[in-house]
């Protein structure tokens, strides 16, 4: 699959150096550290210059969101439960088929393994476009994650909240599908 990430922080670069490694081409753009951008592209075998060329009409293409919600200084949710990180990008990208997952910590995404005691991690994802839902659901196993369809797009205004308590806690969800 074509990938590009936008926003090169530590989860796009933790996401898109695994996503490489399991035959993606991926496209990094946008960090205020060129140099860091260049690093983290060399690191997953990725080129800045298609990245910054592809960057553009996001209309039809699929976004998959991981924003999270949090102020700057951590003091609380930016905008509460009344609307997503999610919602407000997709209405910046006119014509994007948004989908919305948090998976766990950078640090986690960044380890020898993804796993919690031996147990996967669930993320929980969300969206309106059941084809984009999908193509995002496919690339949640090679994070070895299990993905866990939450709904509609608004239900990021509580996947957010939730993915925020692991930026705050160091502490992740395994989901049994049995409990269900």
């Amino acid at each position: 699959m074509n990938i590009g990430i936008v926003g090169s922080g530590n989860m796009g670069a933790s996401m898109g150096k695994i996503w490489a490694a399991k035959g993606h081409k991926v496209l990094f753009s946008f960090s205020t550290d060129q140099e860091k951008l260049r690093a983290v592209a060399a690191a997953a075998g990725a080129a800045v210059p298609e990245a910054l060329k592809a960057a553009g009409d996001c209309e039809g293409k699929t976004l998959f969101s991981c924003v999270n919600c949090l102020k700057p200084d951590f003091s609380g949710l930016e905008g509460g439960t009344s609307t997503s990180a999610a919602e407000e990008i997709v209405k910046l990208a006119h014509g994007a088929k948004m989908v919305e997952a948090i998976p766990p910590m950078a640090q986690i995404l960044a380890a020898d393994t993804r796993r919690l005691d031996g147990r996967q991690i669930s993320a929980f994802d969300c969206g309106n476009d059941p084809a984009a839902k999908t193509s995002v659901a496919s690339l949640l196993p090679d994070l070895d994650l299990d993905p866990v369809d939450a709904g509609p797009l608004t239900s990021a205004r509580y996947i957010e909240p939730a993915g925020c308590s692991a930026f705050r806690w160091p502490m992740a969800w395994a989901w049994d599908r049995s409990w269900r």
